[in-house]
C-alpha cells in the first residue's frame, strides 16, 4: 500500500462505530504480522496463495462475524502463546466476568462452536450466543479469535488441556465451515461460531 501499511489501515478501520470486518491478505506468515494483525483489530488471516474459493469463503466467513486464521498460522500462534510466561495475577476485566462466563471463555478458546458449547453446557444455542457476546463486551474483544489470545496469554488455557470437544459430541455441520481444500492447507481450523 503506498502510504500506510495494512496494519496500519486495520487500526484506523476497526475502532470506527459499524467498522467493517477486516481480513488481512498476506503473503508472508511471519508470527510478527500475524499478532501484529490481530492486535490491530483483523478478524482474519490468509496467505495470498489461498485458491479462489477459499478466498471467497474466507471473506464470507469474516463478513458474517466470524473469525478466520490460515491453518499454517494457527499451530505457530498457539506454541508461541503457550510459551509465553503466564501473568502473576489475573487481569481486572477478567473478574467482571460470571462463573459460567469465564467458562465460556475457556470452551472459545478450546475451539468449541457455539452449537457445541450449548451442548456442553446444557442451554439453548441462543444462550451460549448471549454469553459469548457478553463476554466480548466485557472484555472489550472484537472477537472469537481474541478470546483465544487472551484466554492463552492469561494462562487460562493451555496446549494439552483436555480436548472438549469429545464432551460435547460431533460439531453441528456447517454451511461455511471450511474444508482443507478451501484454504489450500492440510486441515480446516477449529475458530467457528
Amino acid at each position: 500500500m503506498p502510504v500506510i501499511d495494512g496494519i496500519e489501515a486495520t487500526r484506523r478501520i476497526t475502532p470506527e462505530p459499524d467498522a467493517p470486518k477486516v481480513l488481512v491478505v498476506a503473503t508472508f506468515d511471519l508470527d510478527e504480522y500475524v499478532f501484529a494483525a490481530l492486535r490491530a483489530g483483523a478478524s482474519g488471516f490468509v496467505l495470498k496463495d489461498i485458491d479462489r474459493a477459499g478466498l471467497v469463503d474466507a471473506v464470507r466467513i469474516v463478513a458474517g462475524g466470524d473469525a478466520l486464521l490460515a491453518p499454517a498460522v494457527t499451530r505457530r500462534l498457539v506454541d508461541d502463546l503457550a510459551r509465553r510466561p503466564v501473568p502473576a495475577v489475573p487481569s481486572r476485566a477478567l473478574d467482571a466476568l460470571t462463573a459460567r462466563e469465564r467458562e465460556v471463555m475457556l470452551l472459545v478458546a478450546r475451539g468449541l462452536a457455539n452449537a457445541e458449547i450449548a451442548t456442553r453446557l446444557v442451554v439453548s444455542e441462543a444462550t451460549a450466543k448471549t454469553h459469548v457476546a457478553h463476554l466480548l463486551t466485557k472484555l472489550g474483544l472484537r472477537d472469537r479469535v481474541q478470546v483465544v489470545v487472551a484466554a492463552y496469554e492469561l494462562g487460562l488455557v493451555t496446549p494439552g488441556d483436555a480436548d472438549c470437544r469429545r464432551a460435547a459430541g460431533p460439531p453441528t455441520p456447517r454451511v461455511n465451515d471450511l474444508g482443507p481444500r478451501s484454504l489450500g492447507r492440510d486441515r480446516p481450523l477449529p475458530y467457528r461460531t
